[in-house]
């Protein structure tokens, strides 16, 4: 009896340990039907001015059409073999993305295509993409839980450092707020789906695949980002030795977009890791009831 005792006590600390973590059942993923004024992208160096801020965001936003359809893509996938509050959330996710897709269209569109080579580097995202999507569903999700851990990342940097976008046009700066709060709300729905299609996974496999993702995503989309900003650059009179050395300090010194916030993106790393094991809502609350209160007022009108 004692013995069977302790194996029955084994057994539920070992199944303790097996719960997975997801995301936590106060979060919630409400898609924002928000359309931004970003009018003044269409008139040069947006970022207070500076040509190099500005290239690199206008670099990021030019990813984000195709690549947050590639997200929904992924995600909707594995739709089908989720339910309960993970299926609600994978919904929000879906719409979120779709939304967020549109209105960074919107801004792309207005960058002076008769100046910066747009159409080129729209083609080479459209290219890599594509490989992305060439291997199957799996190798698309996990590349999806590896960038949206990035701007998670990026977007817990931009709350905790209010001045990145000082001097910037209100409709353009509340639309960058606005994708930050939606992209830590959500940090983790792609992760968790992820989580719940490799249920029956060796733990040492799923490590393995994830890290790996991670650090070649790394590699390539810094290194892609730097080489768009680059190029954009180059209209504004530029060398491209010059220009890609203006962005590598942009986005590795100061401000250090890729840089700032290196703890949340070594976390990452840890074995056992969840998106939520750092809970920084708070961080991004008051712009929260902001957009809340932006939906909710045509429904009170």
């Amino acid at each position: 009896m004692k013995r069977y005792i302790t194996a029955r006590r084994g057994s539920t600390r070992g199944a303790a340990r097996m719960t997975a973590k997801t995301t936590p059942a106060d979060v919630s993923v409400p898609p924002r039907d928000i359309h931004f004024d970003v009018a003044a992208a269409g008139s040069g160096h947006w970022l207070g001015g500076d040509p190099v801020g500005t290239a690199v965001f206008n670099a990021m936003s030019l990813t984000f059409p195709d690549g947050e359809r590639m997200f929904i893509d992924a995600v909707r996938h594995y739709r089908g073999e989720v339910g309960g509050k993970l299926a609600e959330d994978v919904k929000g996710f879906i719409a979120q993305e779709a939304i967020h897709s549109r209105e960074h269209h919107q801004l792309n569109q207005l960058i002076d295509r008769t100046r910066y080579l747009v159409g080129e580097i729209e083609a080479a995202i459209r290219e890599r993409i594509a490989f992305s999507r060439s291997r199957g569903p799996m190798r698309m999700l996990i590349a999806t839980i590896a960038l949206e851990h990035f701007t998670a990342m990026m977007a817990e940097a931009h709350a905790r450092h209010r001045n990145l976008f000082e001097n910037v046009d209100p409709g353009i700066e509340r639309m960058w707020r606005w994708h930050a709060v939606e992209e830590t709300e959500h940090k983790a729905i792609a992760y968790d789906v992820f989580m719940h299609a490799t249920r029956n996974w060796a733990p040492w496999k799923r490590y393995f695949r994830r890290t790996l993702a991670m650090a070649l995503i790394t590699y390539f989309f810094t290194r892609n980002i730097t080489h768009y900003a680059a190029r954009l650059l180059e209209a504004d009179g530029y060398s491209y030795k010059d220009a890609a050395k203006a962005v590598k300090t942009y986005v590795w010194r100061t401000p250090g977009l890729f840089s700032r916030n290196a703890k949340t993106y070594f976390a990452w790393y840890r074995p056992g890791f969840h998106p939520w094991d750092q809970d920084n809502r708070a961080l991004v609350a008051e712009w929260k009831a902001e957009f809340d209160a932006d939906i909710a007022a045509p429904a009170t009108a």
